[in-house]
Order: C-alpha cells, then structure tokens, then sequence
C-alpha cells in the first residue's frame, strides 16, 4: 500500500461519488493524477474519465467489500440518504462490513464526512448545535444519529484505521467562498466544492487529522 507520506499517485475508494460534495472530490483527486473508483447507484452521472473506474451499485447491496478496496489506497465516503436513514442506519452497517476488509487488504486512512449538527462521539455537543439539530435540522435526525453510530465504531473498534470524521457543515453548491480549515468551535456553511476540497486536502496531509470528528470553517 502507498503511505500517505509518498508523493506518488494513490487509488482512491469514493462513496457517494454522484453526491454535491462527491462529484467534486472525484475531479480533484482525478485532476492531480490519482486514479477513482467510484461506487454509485446511477454510474451515468459520472462522464467517463481515464482512471476512473465505476462500479454500480448501493451500500445496501451485497457488495463484496474486499473486492471494492482491492487495490485501493484510501477511501473517503460522503455518502447520505435522508429517506432510508429515517428508519435504518445503512452507514454504520457498511462500515461495519467494510474496515474488516480495509483490515485485510492493508488499507490504512478512511474520511468520513459527517454533519455539522451529529454529536462527535465521546465529546459534548454545542449547545447552539444540539438546539438546531432539534429544530431547523429535525428532519436529517436519522441521518445525524447513523453519522454519530458510524463514529462510535470507529472510536471503539478501529483505531487501527487511520480514520478522519469531516463534521461538514454544507449549504448547496456554488463557486467557492474561501478555504476551510479545522476548527472545534463553530462550522461555516461551505459549499460543496468547499467541503470536497477540504476533505481532499485532510486526507492527503500525512499528519493531518487522524482520529478527530472536527468542524470546519473559512480562514
């Protein structure tokens, strides 16, 4: 497996390749020369591109996950699915099937993008957060909760895994607004091009924010 500290051309695993924040991870990581595999439901919403590879299908399907990280050397998933998260807490699932085969294939750094209203795991919330999250947020509670069971396994059972939980606070697409940063505090409303580059430029730091469930916010 390539180290995060070589400057050499890396394979990356994207879920949710086809979402706002997903299909601009995937140009950036192409546009640097790495190499995509991306799972998606509607492979049509990706234009085809040398290096990139798309496999069809759903994190509910039963997908053979040491095929999916074979060869890989990260994955970043920013998947969500408000409807089915409602009643089922799909990504914890995945991620449960899917680290024992990071385990075995030797693949090492994980990003999770999150919300910016899910609880970290093992820290308080804000208070402001918690009161959004009840309120104006209400309706992504299945999503918050799924986000906040995924942490919780990776903080109780893989902290071999070089995992980074992006708490992203997002507001649509758009041009650009600035860079985020990592920040404890108070998160910035990025656009998805924004939180894509964010999370590009974490995973890729080789000290970066391993074991963290941090906010971001504009410099």
């Amino acid at each position: 497996m390539t180290t995060m500290s070589q400057p050499q051309r890396l394979t990356f695993l994207v879920l949710g390749a086809t979402g706002g924040t997903g299909k601009h991870f995937v140009a950036r990581a192409l546009q640097d020369g790495h190499s995509v595999r991306a799972l998606a439901r509607t492979p049509n919403k990706l234009s085809p591109a040398a290096n990139l590879e798309i496999i069809r299908g759903s994190i509910t399907d039963p997908l053979d996950t040491d095929a999916l990280v074979s060869g890989v050397d990260v994955v970043v998933s920013m998947l969500g699915d408000q409807q089915a998260q409602r009643t089922s807490m799909i990504n914890t699932a995945f991620m449960k099937r899917l680290v024992p085969s990071m385990r075995k294939a030797g693949v090492k750094r994980l990003l999770y993008q999150s919300g910016a209203m899910t609880a970290p795991y093992g820290a308080k919330q804000s208070t402001v957060l918690w009161l959004m999250r009840k309120t104006v947020g209400s309706s992504y509670d299945g999503q918050h909760r799924d986000n906040e069971g995924v942490a919780e396994y990776l903080v109780r059972e893989a902290m071999d895994i070089e995992w980074i939980v992006h708490r992203a606070g997002i507001g649509g697409d758009g041009p650009s607004k600035g860079v985020l940063a990592r920040s404890q505090g108070w998160p910035s409303v990025g656009t998805f091009r924004d939180c894509a580059e964010y999370n590009y430029r974490t995973v890729m730091d080789p000290a970066g924010a391993v074991h963290t469930q941090d906010l971001s916010q504009y410099q």
